[in-house]
């Protein structure tokens, strides 16, 4: 947060102006010095200091958290969460989650199912009955992509396997699919749950191709449109612009055109049957879920892809080409550097990058491995309180420290808050996904949400323990930020300035407001 920012919320609220007039000093900015750093391993961070590590490779510390896990080393439970057993949400959260559509009903038929009630809506005659059909519909198609938006929030607040958690995000955005195309709210909760979740701590090729074959990405990128005689690149280019070797990889328009001729016929089938075919043709067909590989829609000729032939053999073609992204030398950097922009800075040092590039290239593209690289590094060490959060950081950790363990009844307020702030979930338009990088979300109208949204959580007005419904519940929550871990841990990370505000406060609502909205807190 810089200081100006602050100046241009006078008018937001009184409380506001407490900032101003203690003067809190900014967040160190991001940039890093990239002459060579120290290529030893960085000293095991101090046990004093677990809140400031379990900080940052969660979603944001609690109180919970660092009573239960920061005895432990800081090597201990890195490796416990680059490798985690599966994770026990507490029961109030696994039973919302349970009682969701998306966890009673397979993806597949519920799919289906919305498709053949699109198809009898397009079959009215009625205008009346026609608009009411239609909005039954959408309602339906709305529900599915809210409930798998509030169960990856339940998750990222509550999942003892949070540093999965936040790869499940960085992937969902790096392989980003809108959910306003087509019927894609009907699917992005399978594509969170069975592409990405999986494979968010795995090998890249298989995450890559999780992703490719699953008909959200199909869908999104009109790969289903992609025939012989009929190309699509648009797949094609994303998959090597903005997935594996990056704008700068060094591929050419004619790998574009001829990863588009690989991925032909390879599209999306909502029918419950098979098409009929010519039988030297049936045998090559290949249904799963509903991906499908029509070989009558596939271009079976040789290519050249990536400077090396690749002969003409049917869907296994598709899968040598993602094993040729995925093992490219380019994707090994281009992958490395969007982790470390997410982890620990805008524009990473480049000794840092290259000893990451190494792992990932020698340990055949193992993500944890990767990430163990980039987490234990020096300059990760020495990163602390230098990463500005984007809009999902910031609420996450927020309410993680407001409430700690205390199961909400309602994601609603954190849906519409990401929403208002520009970073809902599935929501990005285009492929490129939401930038993590600062500029991008430390302007003056961003400081006037964080503050509201920082008021709303501090004073336990913010509707999270009210539930929907017709016979809502309701719990009594207020914050206790003033506890234990406030004096023994956070209060010496905070500055003068920060510190003299909270001094300033009238009541608890305001002091909680006023740590929340601090400075500090806009950083990891």
């Amino acid at each position: 947060m810089r200081k100006g920012n602050f100046s241009a919320m006078k008018s937001v609220a009184p409380w506001c102006l407490v900032f101003l007039m203690a003067g809190c000093a900014a967040p160190p900015t991001t940039k890093h010095d990239t002459s060579p750093a120290p290529v030893s391993a960085a000293p095991a961070p101090a046990q004093g200091d677990s809140y400031k590590w379990l900080n940052r490779l969660t979603w944001g510390a609690t109180s919970s958290l660092v009573e239960s896990q920061g005895r432990k080393s800081f090597d201990a439970y890195l490796n416990q969460q680059l490798h985690p057993p599966a994770a026990h949400l507490p029961d109030a959260i696994q039973s919302q989650i349970q009682a969701m559509t998306i966890s009673q009903r397979p993806w597949v038929a519920l799919v289906q199912d919305l498709e053949q009630q699109r198809k009898e809506v397009a079959a009215l005659t009625d205008n009346d009955a026609k608009k009411a059909a239609q909005q039954s519909y959408q309602q339906a198609l709305n529900r599915l992509a809210k409930e798998a938006a509030t169960r990856h929030i339940l998750r990222a607040l509550y999942s003892p396997n949070q540093l999965q958690e936040q790869m499940n995000w960085f992937w969902l955005n790096h392989f980003s699919v809108a959910q306003s195309k087509h019927n894609l709210r009907a699917m992005v909760g399978d594509y969170e749950e069975s592409a990405i979740r999986p494979h968010a701590l795995g090998k890249f090729r298989d995450l890559l191709a999780a992703v490719v074959y699953h008909p959200a990405m199909l869908r999104y990128l009109d790969n289903d449109q992609n025939g012989v005689g009929r190309l699509n690149e648009n797949l094609a280019r994303e998959l090597m612009e903005l997935h594996t070797l990056g704008v700068d990889g060094g591929y050419s328009q004619g790998d574009v055109q001829a990863l588009a001729r690989v991925l032909t016929g390879v599209g999306v089938s909502l029918q419950p049957g098979n098409p009929t075919s010519k039988h030297e043709l049936q045998t090559h067909y290949v249904r799963r879920g509903l991906m499908e590989f029509n070989p009558a829609r596939h271009d079976a000729g040789d290519k050249q892809l990536l400077g090396q032939p690749l002969r003409g053999k049917g869907l296994a073609e598709v899968d040598e080409a993602i094993t040729r992204l995925a093992r490219h030398p380019a994707t090994a950097r281009f992958i490395s550097r969007k982790l470390a922009q997410f982890w620990l800075a805008d524009e990473p040092p480049q000794p840092l990058l290259q000893r990451m590039s190494q792992t990932f290239t020698r340990t055949d593209g193992d993500i944890a491995e990767t990430l163990k690289t980039l987490l234990t590094s020096p300059e990760f060490a020495q990163g602390a309180g230098k990463k500005f959060k984007d809009p999902m950081h910031y609420v996450i950790s927020a309410v993680r420290l407001a409430y700690d363990d205390k199961p909400i009844l309602n994601a609603g307020p954190i849906l519409n808050w990401l929403n208002r702030m520009g970073e809902p979930l599935y929501g990005h338009q285009t492929p490129d996904g939401y930038p993590v990088n600062e500029s991008a979300w430390a302007s003056p109208g961003q400081m006037v949400l964080r503050f509201e949204i920082a008021k709303a959580i501090g004073s336990g007005s913010a509707g999270l323990f009210k539930s929907d419904g017709a016979q809502p519940q309701e719990r009594a929550a207020f914050p206790q930020l003033s506890n234990a871990l406030y004096f023994q841990s956070i209060q010496k990370t905070l500055s003068s300035g920060t510190r003299k505000a909270l001094e300033q406060a009238a009541s608890a609502p305001e002091w909680n407001t006023f740590l929340l909205s601090s400075p500090e807190m806009m950083a990891r």
